[in-house]
């Protein structure tokens, strides 16, 4: 091996020649495949460390499956459409996309995209995920859009889609219709408002309370619960509305949360779900006070144009002038917002295309169940989120940068017309159905304006890439590389697990009547050193560009190996730079096995090993068989830390050092053999986890290609990460003696260093009691030692009792307040043990009361030390 170890030059140089030479391509299903469906990162803004956590655990695995001899799948997908690119495109230029046309803001947000795409697109590179690039899918492309309106078709015709006219979440915001999935609680500072209702009788009031007054002109019932004897009398009365002069109906309904406010409570429509029930089950009138943008609609009179915040301050003055206010307290409390933009959301009654999810919780739960789920905890969070919809699937979305509908309605009756298949994919504002209405015959047409939510197009993953379309000449759905269905991982952050994983699980599902994957890793966040997740209100958000401008890419990745999926990891400069040390430890460690063994492979029949080599093997095979099991099932921070043990310590500061004096033989081969087949484990399983320094080793140290699974005139068959894993030697070897072996070498260096003497200065004799059976001459080339015994059994000593300690758990509750006048006791060695019972401060104690700590004293001649398994005296 050549130089010192160069990061930057080394990362440099194999993200180009991996690139060049395709050596993470997919075959087509050359044998055995492993096939990722992974998410597509939302173009709404730079990349975090999110993104580049959960691609890594990804990583891992899809380089491990290569090297099991698997065609391996892992392409990469942008999605870039929907409400989250329009928003970056809206703030990086400093528009409003309703000041534009429609195609020439989907013209800007392309070109937006476009520059993100590429910075993400070099990040992932960077950070060496061996994806097939030439597998790249945009949620916006043609051939998708293709996809998702064929989704749209198929389900239609199933009848598991409906258009309906009614209430739905809303964001003013962004001034369009959001499903259930897109809310999320915030915390926000608000009032609790008492307010005065007049009976229209003009015999008394009620007094209600509210945290919306801006809903008033919006009220159109008054409930109270049947049970509540206090205000029984009130059924079948009117009130009057305070400042908008209009009479509403007293009702009973037995979902009034009696213990809120006063117990009576006002309906709107629509201020929250209950609004929504008790409008529909009681036929209430439609009151709309807040229009589409969030400002106040005509029916709000005097508040008109103003949104609710300033609504609610004026209508709250104008209450308490009025004599209507009777009491207003500070609250926080929970409410629900857009997760993209965190605004307050609206319920609105718009006319809306909804696909039925809540008739099918049974089956999409069936179906989550079918699934691995890596950590099964997760699959918990999926099982709540199922069941706890209350809302069937909103797929419209009132904005410009989205994939359009394939539908349009007859001018003259309304009737919903939807494109062909084969036509597919259309865009109804330009493109118009060939014929006439198949109701009334009529041949105007309107076109739908609405576009898909984009987790509507992004849900269809799995079809996308295994090719889904239609077969008009057969005129079934199949699949062009079916090779790859069921996807055999799907990665994603837990938090989206109701977002992408449910809605995938939903459209296959109803596409082709089975679960779309074997298995599901799900990862957490990246936090900061305090554990804080990163945000960028906090101000603590670290960027992957700003790790890797003092970390190799190698280190970052080995430090996202650190915590099971499923875990949050916290980014601590401690863990990079114990990432950067095992980096240099790799390294300098290969060299020296350079260094020691010939240029060429040696083979060598495994009954010309010598004992120690044996046992290294025998350690190998126990680590592999650990490692692998790990990396099988996700469990990437148990398989690198094993493999970094056994790296470090058995094979580094155990076998390396204890081989260096055995290379003065005259026969090295057993030695040298060792350290070649060892090593290039160890290369090999670390290969996944830090791939740059591993490929650079390979292929300075070992034989390019030699026992790949691929084809040897393929370029990219050179490469480690072609390679096969590797495999059981089968050498057995008695563990116990290797173990013991190194303890007592250990020991003897520690003895040497703490009695200033040199770790090659000569020792006369040591004798060991324990088994190291057939390790005796690398302990004795090792430490230097003349003469060397190794005897059964124990050599002369002692035990003295050197302290005594109480079990508080028993001794305090017996004795109390005299445990202290016992403990001084002990202190002044005023105590003695008779037939097990401790005697001491005039009390007799049970076993179970103290412990004894012991000291073992060698009484022979020369000086002993103690190992865990092995007792060595020095003379």
């Amino acid at each position: 091996m050549e130089g010192d170890y160069n990061p930057e030059k080394i990362e440099e140089k194999w993200q180009q020649k991996w690139e060049e030479q395709n050596t993470y391509r997919y075959k087509g299903g050359e044998g055995e495949v492993f096939s990722i469906d992974t998410p597509p990162p939302t173009v709404s803004g730079n990349l975090h460390f999110g993104h580049t956590y959960g691609n890594t655990l990804t990583d891992f695995q899809a380089r491990f499956q290569r090297m099991q001899g698997k065609d391996v799948f892992f392409p990469f997908g942008y999605d870039n459409n929907g409400i989250a690119s329009e928003r970056l495109t809206e703030k990086e230029l400093g528009i409003k996309h309703q000041d534009f046309e429609r195609r020439e803001f989907q013209k800007k947000v392309r070109e937006v995209c476009t520059e993100y795409e590429q910075k993400f697109e070099d990040i992932m590179k960077e950070f060496a995920f061996s994806m097939d690039w030439s597998n790249t899918y945009k949620t916006i492309d043609p051939e998708v859009q293709k996809v998702s309106q064929l989704s749209f078709i198929d389900l239609y015709e199933q009848g598991r889609e409906y258009r309906e006219k009614g209430p739905a979440i809303w964001c003013p915001e962004c001034e369009t219709a959001i499903s259930q999935v897109e809310t999320e609680d915030a915390e926000r500072h608000s009032h609790f408002n008492d307010i005065e209702f007049p009976l229209a009788t003009g015999n008394g009031s009620v007094i209600i309370s509210t945290t919306r007054p801006e809903l008033l002109p919006a009220c159109v019932a008054i409930f109270v619960h049947p049970e509540d004897e206090s205000n029984e009398h009130l059924v079948g009365e009117k009130a009057e509305v305070p400042l908008f002069d209009y009479e509403v109906p007293i009702i009973e309904d037995e979902r009034v949360d009696r213990e809120t406010g006063t117990g009576v409570v006002m309906c709107c429509t629509f201020g929250d779900q209950n609004d929504i029930e008790w409008y529909q089950a009681h036929d209430l009138d439609l009151r709309v006070a807040i229009d589409r943008d969030g400002t106040m609609t005509d029916l709000a009179e005097d508040y008109k144009g103003l949104d609710t915040k300033e609504a609610r301050e004026e209508i709250v003055e104008d209450l308490d002038s009025e004599g209507y206010l009777i009491d207003r307290r500070e609250i926080t409390h929970t409410v629900q917002v857009h997760e993209r933009c965190d605004e307050d959301i609206e319920f609105m009654v718009t006319e809306q295309w909804y696909v039925e999810l809540l008739d099918h919780k049974d089956e999409y739960l069936e179906a989550g169940e079918e699934m691995d789920w890596f950590p099964e905890k997760m699959f918990t969070r999926y099982k709540n989120w199922i069941e706890g919809l209350q809302w069937d699937w909103c797929i419209s979305r009132q904005r410009d940068s989205g994939i359009p509908f394939p539908v349009w309605y007859c001018e003259e009756c309304g009737e919903e017309i939807i494109a062909d298949k084969e036509d597919l994919p259309v865009d109804p504002i330009q493109d118009t159905p060939v014929g006439e209405c198949p109701e009334c015959g009529h041949d105007e047409f309107r076109p739908e304006k609405d576009v898909f939510d984009t987790w509507a197009t992004s849900s269809l993953t799995p079809l996308i890439n295994a090719g889904w379309h239609w077969n008009a000449e057969e005129e079934e759905y199949e699949m062009e590389r079916p090779e790859l269905y069921k996807f055999d991982l799907r990665p994603e952050g837990h938090d989206i697990i109701s977002f992408w994983l449910f809605h995938t699980v939903v459209k296959c599902y109803e596409h082709t009547g089975e679960t779309p994957f074997e298995g599901t890793m799900n990862h957490g966040h990246v936090l900061d050193e305090n554990r804080e997740k990163m945000s960028k209100s906090r101000g603590n958000v670290t960027t992957p560009q700003e790790i890797l401008e003092d970390y190799p890419v190698d280190a970052a990745r080995y430090w996202a190996g650190a915590v099971k999926p499923g875990d949050d990891l916290p980014l601590k400069e401690k863990d990079l730079v114990s990432g950067e040390k095992l980096l240099r430890k790799l390294w300098n460690a290969s060299k020296l096995v350079d260094d020691l063994t010939p240029a060429e492979r040696l083979d060598l029949e495994e009954d010309k090993l010598d004992e120690v080599d044996r046992w290294i093997f025998a350690e190998l095979d126990d680590t592999l068989e650990e490692v692998t099991e790990h990396m099988e099932a996700y469990e990437f921070s148990k398989a690198r830390d094993k493999l970094r043990y056994f790296f470090w310590h058995t094979f580094c500061d155990d076998y390396l050092e204890i081989t260096k004096q055995r290379l003065s033989d005259e026969d090295k081969s057993s030695a040298q053999y060792a350290l070649q087949e060892v090593h290039r484990s160890i290369v090999k399983m670390f290969a996944p986890f830090i791939p740059h320094i591993t490929e650079e080793i390979w292929n300075q140290m070992h034989d390019s290609g030699s026992g790949t699974v691929s084809d040897q005139e393929d370029l990219s068959s050179q490469s480690i990460h072609r390679s096969s894993w590797p495999e059981d030697s089968g050498i057995e070897a008695d563990l116990e003696a290797g173990e013991t072996a190194m303890e007592v070498i250990s020991a003897l260096r520690k003895y040497k260093s703490s009695n200033q003497m040199a770790l090659n200065e000569e020792l006369e004799h040591v004798t060991v009691y324990g088994n190291i059976s057939g390790m005796e001459d690398p302990i004795k080339e090792a430490m230097h030692i003349e003469e060397l015994e190794s005897k059964d059994g124990e050599p002369e000593t002692e035990k003295k009792i050197i302290d005594i300690s109480l079990d508080y758990s028993n001794a305090g509750p017996k004795y109390g307040d005299k445990v202290s006048e016992i403990e001084e006791a002990l202190e002044n060695n005023e105590w003695m043990i008779d037939d097990g019972r401790l005697e001491v401060a005039d009390e007799h104690l049970k076993p179970e009361m103290f412990e004894v700590h012991e000291e073992r004293t060698y009484t022979g001649e020369g000086e002993m030390l103690e190992t865990e398994n092995a007792l060595v005296v020095i003379r």
